[in-house]
């Protein structure tokens, strides 16, 4: 989980994400949008690729990403089910608890 909200932090790594949710890009597609260095753009290539969020495919001389989205939910619900959001129960006993 610690990986994803890593990579979620940096700005560039979201917006690429953005991107991706219309679809499959290139490497060379996704960092022509953004005003930094290839070297730059594969470090946050690599962050995303080692959190799960995306996918890299090999096609000739480009690499294709594509988001994959299974590892984002589960973190929002692992995450979730740390806040105890949802929990009926935890919330019945602090309403309990308030009116005590």
């Amino acid at each position: 989980m610690d990986s994803v909200f890593d990579a979620l932090a940096h700005p560039t790594r979201r917006r690429i994400l953005e991107l991706l949710k219309s679809g499959a890009m290139t490497a060379g597609a996704l960092a022509d949008a953004f005003a930094v260095s290839k070297p730059t753009m594969s470090n946050h290539f690599a962050k995303l690729k080692a959190a799960g969020l995306i996918q890299a495919e090999n096609r000739g001389t480009s690499i294709v990403y594509t988001l994959d989205l299974s590892v984002m939910e589960d973190v929002v619900m692992g995450f979730m089910g740390r806040l105890r959001v949802g929990d009926t129960q935890k919330g019945e006993d602090r309403c309990a608890t308030e009116t005590s």
